[in-house]
């Protein structure tokens, strides 16, 4: 059976954080949360193989952002997506190539189209390295 993505998301709004936690999970994704930056990086460095990609705010409380969040999870894993969401309306140009900025307050439609992006590339790449071959168990 293709095992599901895993995507850690990021965001110190705890209404937000559960908002999007319910829709990843929805698309068929698992999903790992922390509400700070450095939570982020505890999460990574325990599990962090496993996670498939990255939904990080820009702005968490405490002393690691989601700039730090986003290099240190390029770092483990350089082709894996990296979406940012903030409130600001211009961000720096300090992402991680390939990532990509979802201005906040987003819909709801935003997120499940990009976790259904990642849910369908996921598959297509599991496939691939299964030799096309979908495995059962």
């Amino acid at each position: 059976m293709l095992s599901a993505p895993t995507v850690l998301i990021v965001e110190d709004n705890y209404l937000l954080l559960e908002m999007l936690t319910r829709l990843c999970e929805r698309e068929g994704m698992r999903v790992l949360t922390a509400s700070s930056g450095e939570a982020a990086l505890t999460t990574l460095r325990d599990g962090g193989e496993a996670i498939d990609w990255l939904l990080t705010d820009i702005l968490l409380p405490g002393l690691i952002d989601g700039w730090a969040v986003a290099a240190a999870f390029r770092d483990r894993h350089p082709r894996r997506p990296v979406i940012y969401a903030s409130t600001v309306a211009q961000i720096e140009s300090r992402s991680v190539p390939g990532s990509l900025f979802i201005r906040k307050p987003f819909q709801a439609r935003e997120i499940a189209e990009v976790a259904s992006a990642i849910v369908a590339s996921h598959a297509k790449a599991s496939l691939a390295a299964d030799g096309g071959h979908r495995v059962t168990g």
